[in-house]
């Protein structure tokens, strides 16, 4: 979707203490042919630095002609050089400037004439993988937004959008004080608040669609915790074998999203 109506605050990612790859700036190495294109491409998105492998150019060559950042040539250890060990860049590697903020409010007036507004929401959700994996899902499945908590969600980081495949510039991502709250708010706004959770009595397919429907998911560990939970207008459950009883939430999260964009 097109991000709306965005506001002009300063970007305050979700999570503590400043991740690697991190400029002292606050620029961010954003790296990977995917993150890097949707990067470039977003015209929200200030770019500073563009490093690449001549391949890498070549490939995004479409993508770096409507920047006015040229590319700077180099090698690939010149690259994995300004990014975190191990970091898989393909070849390059962006330095761009934190995207405006979104807050709740925000994101609920932007969607107001949407009847059918999507979102998800996750409960301490800890890592990145799977946070930028499930953003992808997000994009891919239609959703309109993505809540994280302020504390025990990572920060936003070049692993972070490498995962989400380029989806961290077209999904807003919300980071709220307290996921109760934010809950109790989309509930006023007219969200249908499904909580996900291998318990409950439910299924994802009975549930009775909704207009606006917000898609709750906790961490692997713990799952939903007690005040998210009662927050939930129905609790459900994703229709696995006594085998594998559980999926990673990543999975669990795009498995859910299809489902529901499949009935609408």
């Amino acid at each position: 979707m097109k991000q709306r109506n965005r506001p002009r605050a300063p970007h305050r990612p979700p999570g503590r203490g400043k991740p690697a790859g991190v400029g002292s700036d606050g620029t961010l190495w954003l790296y990977g042919l995917h993150a890097a294109a949707a990067a470039i491409a977003n015209p929200a998105r200030r770019i500073e630095r563009v490093l690449a492998t001549a391949n890498a150019a070549h490939a995004l060559e479409a993508a770096l002609a409507r920047t006015d950042t040229a590319p700077e040539i180099a090698g690939a250890e010149a690259v994995a050089a300004v990014l975190p060990p191990g970091a898989v860049h393909q070849g390059i590697a962006v330095a761009v400037h934190p995207l405006p903020a979104w807050d709740l409010d925000d994101l609920c007036a932007g969607l107001a004439d949407r009847p059918g507004a999507l979102l998800v929401a996750l409960d301490q959700v800890g890592d990145p993988q799977n946070v930028g994996t499930i953003l992808r899902s997000a994009a891919a499945f239609g959703a309109d937004g993505l809540i994280v908590t302020q504390r025990h969600a990572p920060s936003v980081s070049g692993a972070l959008a490498k995962a989400a495949s380029g989806a961290l510039e077209h999904v807003p991502l919300v980071a709220v004080v307290n996921l109760a709250r934010a809950l109790d708010t989309l509930g006023e706004e007219g969200f249908l608040r499904v909580g996900l959770s291998g318990d409950a009595p439910t299924a994802l397919s009975t549930v009775p669609e909704a207009g606006r429907l917000a898609l709750v998911l906790g961490a692997e560990a713990t799952g939903l915790r007690r005040l998210t939970r009662e927050r939930c207008d129905v609790l459900t459950r994703l229709p696995t074998t006594p085998a594998m009883p559980s999926l990673n939430v990543s999975a669990a999260a795009a498995v859910a999203l299809y489902e529901i964009r499949r009935r609408r």
